[in-house]
């Protein structure tokens, strides 16, 4: 069934959009939920109509999203976080940091954009930011240990011994448990 996107759906395709899905996933979920409408030959007229006339106003909302990629690649951020000694981190840089310290820097990024790759020693690392349905940009930043490097303690639990195999042939001796009889049904 072909559908026309009304809102940007993650992993499907952005507003406008003539997509292929199945029909339950676009009856009971996306046209009910307002992100789609059936792509008749009307709705596919008026689609072309209205992206003729946005054609302009896209150009600048692109160059617009393109002069942010090239600003943001510039901006470097450190990230102080608890390290032990061999630089190994404890926690991670999550999309909401790095949406917090881009605001602190006057550059507005939705949370929900942001992809970052899981990583667990300190160094410097890039994240990946979705700006526009074009236009992908990348943000530098650096993990950097917070105050004195913590000391790893190792695991000093003593691991319990087996218990010594047995001679073949010896034969343990068996203990017998009674059982009550279980009372007689009426």
């Amino acid at each position: 069934m072909q559908i026309i996107l009304t809102k940007d759906v993650d992993k499907l395709g952005y507003a406008n959009d003539i997509v292929e899905v199945k029909p339950g996933y676009a009856n009971n979920f996306l046209i009910p939920q307002g992100m789609a409408k059936v792509a008749t030959p009307t709705a596919r007229k008026i689609l072309a109509e209205n992206l003729k006339q946005r054609a302009h106003k896209d150009a600048k909302i692109q160059a617009d999203a393109q002069a942010l990629a090239d600003k943001i690649a510039n901006l470097p951020l450190v990230f102080k976080m608890k390290a032990s000694e061999n630089g190994k981190i404890f926690g991670s840089v999550t999309s909401q940091m790095i949406a917090d310290a881009m605001a602190e820097k006057g550059v507005e990024i939705d949370r929900k954009n942001v992809t970052v790759e899981a990583f667990k020693t300190l160094g410097a690392y890039t994240a990946e930011v979705r700006l526009h349905k074009h236009v992908k940009g990348t943000i530098n930043f650096t993990v950097e240990p917070e105050g004195a490097l913590v000391k790893e303690e190792k695991d000093e639990t003593p691991v319990p011994k087996k218990a010594p195999a047995k001679a073949p042939g010896v034969v343990e001796e068996a203990v017998a448990v009674e059982v009550p009889a279980a009372p007689a049904a009426e």
